[in-house]
């Protein structure tokens, strides 16, 4: 009976993680060294890292030839979009920022007209001093050999290995980008919960060519469903379709409705249930067009009765808080039609409860203190006993936030209408939609 055999039938080759468990162990398996091809042991765990979904460890170690090696493997689903960090690298203090690189992520520092594309390296959890060694070691791994059958391009090679020690040093100032189809990697934004003014989180839309790569792509083609023209029947009814859990994969069932919001649009509600771990989901989709113009939502918080105003935030709208100085960006919660003070402890407990580096070996007494006091304020301003103003912005217009006052004005909320930037404009992929006038030459 092999390693892997043993290890079912004592109960599964992984077993369930909480990131609270201090008695969680890896798995040992005896595996071939690829160096020396003598027998070491590979450590495998499975575990989760919030906003990633569960990633799989691997650590290898030879006691022949000393040879080790560590990769990470996501173990969790595809993101609906891929997503790009910018991010642009100042001080020595930025080079210890955690990096979650997946597989299909590519590396590029314009300034060096440098690239590592995708699927050359391994999954890996590190730091930008980490990713920065990696490619020196890459380049240094050929470099006897190649002195001796090409010394021109071993000695320009030499040179541009220069250029990344410098770097790597913090002598120069750089720019990183990380580039994602599967929105599997992440740079650590060291000042959370305020805004990170070096780095830029963009999320996208991934093209046919990359859902090919990334194996999400069908070859079959999908007959055009007739689209149903009773609008009335679709309001009172709930569609139900099947899908898989996010969490654990499993058979689970997406209901969707149709709803009207008084005294704004029609929206898209979407749940998910799942029998068999409970995890549930809720999505909201905006039911209409983008509007003409940007929408940003004021509201002066002064009583406790302020946290039930029902609150609808689209995927394309950002939450700011200016007396913590605090700005959530777009697409980080998602769609949600939900209360204020839902919305307040939704933030919270992504910032605070499921940081990941709120635990373990990446957290510190000062940015634990800094996280802990900011959950508090939050707590404050939904008990109403802080003097603060909610800003919801969104650039599609599809957000709403309720007037307890309807019809009437709400003192205490304003309403702005704006015109979008080029740059909003750019990111809600306006800026290409020709709706008039496609069809001639």
């Amino acid at each position: 009976m092999s390693a892997i055999e043993e290890e079912e039938v004592r109960g599964g080759l992984f077993k369930d993680i909480n990131a609270e468990d201090e008695d969680q162990q890896p798995t040992v398996i005896e595996s071939l060294c690829m160096n020396c091809y003598e027998n070491g042991s590979t450590r495998l765990l499975l575990t989760k890292i919030p906003f990633f979904k569960e990633i799989i460890i691997s650590s290898f170690t030879c006691p022949h030839c000393n040879w080790t090696n560590t990769e990470i493997q996501s173990a969790g689903r595809i993101q609906e979009q891929g997503v790009l960090y910018t991010l642009q690298v100042k001080t020595k203090e930025d080079m210890n920022r955690e990096v979650v690189k997946s597989d299909g992520a590519s590396t590029r520092i314009p300034q060096l007209d440098f690239e590592i594309p995708a699927f050359t390296q391994k999954g890996s959890l590190s730091t930008i001093e980490g990713l920065l060694e990696r490619a020196v070691a890459g380049l240094e791994q050929d470099q006897p050999t190649r002195k001796v059958t090409d010394p021109a391009a071993a000695e320009k090679i030499e040179k541009f290995i220069e250029r990344l020690k410098k770097l790597k040093e913090g002598e120069e100032e750089f720019t990183l980008t990380i580039d994602d189809p599967s929105g599997n990697s992440f740079i650590e934004n060291p000042f959370v919960p305020q805004k990170d003014t070096a780095l830029t989180v963009t999320h996208y839309k991934r093209t046919p060519e990359q859902n090919a790569v990334l194996g999400i792509e069908t070859e079959e083609e999908v007959e055009d469903e007739k689209p149903s023209n009773d609008l009335d029947a679709m309001k009172n009814e709930v569609l139900v379709f099947n899908t898989n859990c996010p969490e654990c994969n499993a058979p689970a069932n997406t209901n969707m409705k149709l709803v009207q919001i008084p005294h704004f649009k029609e929206v898209i509600i979407m749940a998910t249930n799942c029998d068999s771990c409970g995890h549930r989901t809720n999505e909201v989709k905006s039911g209409g067009a983008t509007e003409e113009l940007g929408t940003r939502i004021t509201l002066h918080v002064t009583d406790p009765s302020d946290m039930s105003r029902d609150l609808l935030k689209s995927e394309t709208c950002s939450v700011l808080i200016p007396e913590l100085e605090f700005e959530f960006g777009m697409a980080a919660l998602g769609g949600k039609f939900t209360t204020l003070e839902g919305l307040l402890k939704d933030i919270k407990d992504l910032i605070v409860s499921k940081n990941p580096f709120m635990c373990g070996d990446s957290t510190t007494s000062d940015r634990a203190e800094k996280l802990e006091l900011f959950g508090q304020k939050i707590d404050k301003i939904i008990a109403a006993e802080m003097d603060v103003h909610i800003i919801l912005d969104d650039p599609a217009g599809n957000s709403y936030l309720q007037n307890v006052y309807a019809p009437d004005p709400d003192p205490e909320m304003k309403i702005e209408k704006y015109t979008r930037t080029f740059e909003q404009n750019e990111d809600l992929g306006l800026n290409d939609m020709k709706t008039e006038g496609y069809a001639e030459k």
